[in-house]
């Protein structure tokens, strides 16, 4: 349980990470390399990671006090918090609480300051006369865009799973698609994106006659 809590706020916290430093990129693409240098980068990839490893401990200690059954049933693909703490015999209202707060903390507020980034760039790219200009800086952000979506609409899928009265499958696939197909496709997405990944895909799928390259 603590180590998929803290996978999961470390995501979060690093795509507000990554939106602040495309918010740089284009809103002061001339400063980039100074406000983003490579000591700037890794103090807020170890803030992230630290506050994640930090954050689910509460939770996860209360709950390891928690009574339960000799006999205990989670109906889920992972040790979810909220999962565990509805299978106790304990009274529960503490530890939900507490589990939506952290849900809170972890969900609304990083996505409050990934739309506030989004906003920022919006507003730069609004004052960029050329179209050519636009593109391009709407290209630098395309991808973590996708990703945020993916990320964000995951989170919608496994909430809408657990507060509606749905069939147990389809609580196991909105968090099947939170928990393993979201991290899979965020790497994909990236790499997509990589100029030499792209020449050797476009190679792979129109490979060269090897008789067209031939002299008489």
């Amino acid at each position: 349980m603590y180590l998929f809590h803290s996978f999961s706020c470390s995501e979060a916290f690093i795509l507000v990470v990554m939106a602040y430093a495309c918010s740089y990129a284009i809103y002061a693409a001339l400063h980039y390399p100074v406000l983003m240098a490579p000591q700037t980068n890794a103090a807020l990839a170890a803030t992230a990671w630290l506050i994640a490893l930090l954050l689910p401990i509460p939770a996860v200690v209360q709950t390891s006090h928690m009574a339960f059954d000799s006999a205990v049933h989670i109906y889920n693909c992972f040790c979810d918090h909220l999962a565990v703490v509805q299978a106790s015999c304990s009274d529960t209202t503490p530890q939900t609480f507490m589990g939506f707060c952290i849900a809170m903390v972890v969900s609304f507020l990083p996505l409050l300051l990934v739309l506030l980034s989004y906003a920022h760039i919006l507003a730069s790219v609004l004052r960029i006369s050329s179209r050519e200009g636009r593109s391009k800086a709407f290209s630098t952000c395309s991808s973590h865009l996708l990703v945020v979506g993916t990320y964000y609409s995951s989170i919608a899928i496994a909430y809408v799973a657990y507060r509606a009265d749905l069939p147990l499958d389809f609580h196991i696939t909105g968090n099947v698609v939170y928990a393993i197909l979201t991290p899979v496709l965020n790497p994909l997405i990236y790499t997509l994106r990589n100029k030499d990944v792209k020449a050797v895909i476009t190679k792979m799928a129109h490979p060269q006659d090897p008789g067209c390259c031939r002299g008489p």
